[in-house]
């Protein structure tokens, strides 16, 4: 669509199509930046996996530590947790890289919920744009004696604009919502299956 025309379908819908338009872009911003955080890369970098497990079976305990510490990823901040406190028993060990990853998770699901409010908002002022364009129409219809029905379908028609670019932004907001969802659910599941093996892990090497 061209700018002019893309202007010119805003200046019509009347001020609801302001807010509409910044959740538009709110909704895009997040969507764009969620997809950078959760990249499988930057949440479980492969190599550091290999070289975790590796220094962990050989039972060198500071070496993995350091590690995690050059690592800037949420899987080696959680598994930080845990060597720290090599040797402890299981269950303590077990409920501090939980306690961690609680807090990576909150972190890889940070303004996801926004998204579905975004979607939500969205619609409503778009229905709500529309009510108060027929308000309006209807105000005019109630002073005149003899309404002209072109007017009169042009006038709904613009006030049906508001709808249009409400679900506009809603459906592929929702869409942004369920990917990035769905990215993130998987990467906290595998994190938490991979935790849980270090746990069995270093339980086992345990003195």
């Amino acid at each position: 669509m061209p700018a002019d025309s893309m202007l010119g379908y805003i200046f019509k819908g009347g001020f609801f199509m302001y807010p509409i338009l910044l959740c538009s872009v709110i909704s895009l911003a997040i969507f764009f930046e969620k997809l950078r955080v959760l990249q499988r890369g930057r949440v479980i970098p492969p190599g550091f996996l290999i070289d975790f497990e590796h220094m962990l079976r050989a039972e060198k305990v500071a070496p993995a530590l350091d590690l995690c510490k050059q690592t800037d990823a949420p899987i080696s901040r959680i598994l930080a947790g845990g060597i720290k406190n090599y040797g402890k028993r299981r269950e303590v060990i077990k409920e501090l890289i939980q306690e961690v990853g609680r807090r990576e998770a909150a972190y890889l699901e940070k303004y996801v919920e926004a998204l579905a409010t975004i979607a939500n908002v969205a619609t409503l002022l778009g229905l709500l744009g529309t009510i108060a364009g027929m308000i309006k129409i209807f105000g005019v219809i109630a002073q005149q004696d003899l309404v002209n029905p072109s007017l009169l379908a042009g006038g709904i028609s613009e006030a049906l604009y508001t709808t249009g670019a409400g679900l506009g932004v809603a459906i592929p907001t929702l869409i942004f919502y369920r990917i990035i969802t769905g990215k993130a659910d998987a990467l906290i599941l595998e994190m938490e299956e991979y935790c849980l093996r270090m746990v069995e892990l270093i339980k086992e090497q345990r003195p």
